[in-house]
């Protein structure tokens, strides 16, 4: 089996007509809309039933058949060319001007007298139809189709794609790091209409490691009742944090010892310099 395989429009069906657009799935303007949002990719999930996608570094917009909005319910201020070419059934995507470019889209978009010019160099990668019914792999082949029939350069279906398994998703995602991207979302092929934040959305990036000291060991509650709950630890910048997930029983039953030094995972910092989704990876060995 490889190790990547394209998704394939064809396998699951294209369909040549825009859904019918449903209006009261689409909030009022003065209303943040229903979306769809990622939880965190669990590091041992397997990857099997999901449509795999690029992490984008752009602005979530709405279209609501009207209007752009930003994913707080405001109005994104596009030019008439850019809006007109748009569909008038209701779409969820990102605008996008490139891998790193983040900061030079957000005050692009956010101008109350757009740009012309800039914005000749935005796309709006598409990756959902909010008023759609069927899985998301159905609705994901009838959005490719239809972007690729409206035949605009500027409106784009984001390419999803299977992985075979945990090694191949890594391999996916070392690939889009490499080349400048953030990281990547999973999608469930099966996955229904829906908002919020449920088990149907992931987004996936890399991990970091770093280590940390042990100043205490917290006690842990409900089941975990009479055994460390989690470590507070310091790390190297001398940012004080508890760690809790990763820990195995084993590791709560004996846990590392004060003073010891442990390696943990995590996905970025804070403002405050906190590490974010900080994990127990290991100990080091004592001295």
């Amino acid at each position: 089996m490889p190790a990547r395989r394209a998704f394939c429009v064809a396998a699951l069906g294209s369909v040549l007509s825009w859904p019918t657009a449903q209006a009261s799935k689409v909030a009022k303007v003065d209303q943040a809309p229903a979306l769809l949002l990622a939880r965190e990719w669990p590091a041992e999930a397997d990857p099997a039933g999901y449509l795999v996608s690029e992490k984008l570094d752009g602005v979530r917009a709405l279209w609501d058949g009207h209007r752009l909005r930003f994913r707080g319910g405001g109005v994104v201020a596009a030019p008439r060319w850019f809006t007109d070419r748009l569909p008038p059934q209701p779409l969820d995507g990102e605008l996008w001007l490139g891998r790193g470019r983040f900061e030079a889209l957000s005050g692009l978009v956010r101008r109350a007298q757009p740009d012309d010019a800039a914005w000749r160099a935005v796309h709006y990668q598409v990756f959902e139809l909010p008023a759609a019914g069927g899985t998301f792999a159905e609705r994901a082949a009838t959005l490719r189709a239809q972007c690729a029939q409206i035949g605009w350069p500027a409106l784009q279906a984001l390419p999803q794609r299977v992985v075979a398994d945990r090694a191949a998703l890594q391999r996916a995602l070392d690939a889009v790091v490499a080349a400048g991207g953030e990281g990547l979302v999973l999608h469930r092929a099966d996955a229904p209409q829906a908002t919020g934040r449920g088990p149907w959305l992931f987004k996936h990036k890399p991990l970091h490691d770093a280590e940390a000291v042990v100043l205490a060991h917290l006690p842990g509650q409900g089941r975990l009742a009479g055994q460390v709950g989690a470590l507070q630890v310091r790390s190297d910048e001398g940012v004080v944090f508890h760690i809790g997930t990763g820990l195995r029983d084993a590791d709560r039953a004996q846990p590392p010892a004060i003073g010891q030094r442990i390696t943990f995972a995590h996905r970025g910092f804070t403002e405050g310099g906190v590490p974010r989704f900080a994990a127990f990876l290991r100990a080091a060995a004592p001295l």
